[in-house]
């Protein structure tokens, strides 16, 4: 089968500044993919915990059922308003028995919530005297792998941690994706050694686009996320990105050259 050919798009990742107030954050969200959207955005990303401050302690408080919260109301009404397909970041969710996890959701042009990503493999770290953090405290891991299909190809979704997996972004290459978006919250630590290098690996050996979606830095919460959110082409050059502060990217998105008519699937297990 041949590849397919789509036309381009202009992606938007939103870098959020997120407070301890959900329903600000909502707010905040929903004028933010307003603004993209009225630039020209067709496809817009939140940052990873948007709804809520990133803390092992927060998950629970600020967790809610999908579709049933309102932290999914308020993207659907964005994504309809705004005419454009809208990847959700995360929020903590809670499922039906109780579990935590953190869940991107994604919705299309009329507001439909078509697919959800549970993160996969959870944020375990402890660099003594440095950093500790361990996501495994209360969440549980996700166990599929998620695409979705827009108006210009298929698109494939990661969360942070994620993007250490080079097999995530080489199925979801193999299955068509053009793009692949990692909402993620860096931090201090490891922003400065892998947020950026991660990011063009992933796009270069895969020959696809790669965007990353962080909240705004505050010095003030318990954890300092890094910021840099970042558009990668398919040669593994930046050609969108932005420091630590509250802002809004863009980049032009198209289709790849990749020939999967010729390759064998390497996504097909055995």
């Amino acid at each position: 089968m041949s590849s397919s050919t789509y036309s381009s798009f202009k992606l938007a990742c939103i870098q959020l500044s997120v407070t301890s107030d959900k329903n600000a954050n909502l707010i905040n969200a929903k004028s933010k993919i307003l603004e993209a959207s009225r630039n020209g955005a067709k496809v817009i990303v939140l940052p990873e915990c948007f709804n809520s401050p990133y803390g092992t302690k927060y998950f629970s408080e600020y967790a809610e059922n999908i579709p049933q919260g309102e932290s999914v109301k308020t993207l659907s009404e964005a994504a309809k308003e705004a005419n454009a397909f809208v990847v959700g970041g995360s929020i903590p969710e809670r499922d039906s028995s109780g579990k935590l996890y953190n869940t991107c959701t994604v919705y299309d042009t009329k507001g439909n919530l078509i697919v959800k990503h549970r993160k996969v493999h959870l944020f375990d770290i402890d660099i003594p005297g440095i950093i500790k953090f361990q996501e495994s405290e209360t969440l549980s891991p996700g166990s599929s792998l998620t695409h979705f299909e827009t108006d210009y190809g298929k698109v494939g979704i990661g969360i942070c941690y994620d993007m250490r997996f080079p097999e995530m972004a080489m199925i979801a290459a193999r299955k068509g994706c053009i793009a692949m978006i990692y909402p993620g919250a860096f931090n201090l630590t490891t922003g400065p050694l892998h947020w950026e290098l991660l990011q063009r690996a992933r796009a270069l050996d895969n020959q696809f686009f790669v965007a990353t979606c962080s909240p705004a830095r505050d010095m003030t919460s318990t954890y300092h996320a890094w910021g840099h959110s970042t558009v990668t082409d398919p040669n593994g050059q930046i050609v969108a990105t932005t420091e630590h502060e509250e802002a809004i990217i863009y980049a032009d998105i198209v289709s790849s050259q990749r020939r999967f008519d010729l390759y064998p699937d390497i996504s097909a297990h055995k």
